[in-house]
């Protein structure tokens, strides 16, 4: 009964999520000036500790995003980098989804193995 319960809440809440904007995230990117420190379309930075971001998974940029936003108040989620979160700070959830299926509809030069 349970299992029927938690299954049907979970199936009812997959449309309830707004599908992101990568051409307003574009337009979020290009405002940011991210190329600045992560290169010619993201995928070429200025220094070597700043990573490549073309062609990562929009998952993964976006709860980056969102770990420097919160910063070192939560030990367990946020990343601390004074430049980077005052970048990601000014930037709503929404905004930070639609920069994230920008940026890895990019390409990248990553290599995966198979």
């Amino acid at each position: 009964m349970k299992f029927a319960l938690i299954t049907a809440i979970l199936l009812s809440s997959i449309g309830v999520a707004q599908a992101a904007n990568a051409e307003k995230g574009q337009a979020l990117v290009e405002k940011g000036n991210c190329a600045s420190c992560h290169g010619a379309g993201l995928n070429a930075p200025i220094l070597p500790a700043y990573p490549k971001l073309a062609g990562q998974h929009a998952d993964y940029l976006y709860y980056s995003l969102r770990a420097y936003q919160v910063g070192g108040s939560n030990a367990q989620f946020g990343r601390n980098n004074a430049v980077m979160s005052s970048q990601a700070k000014p930037y709503s959830d929404a905004d930070l989804h639609d920069m994230a299926a920008y940026i890895a509809k990019l390409p990248g030069n990553f290599v995966i193995k198979k």
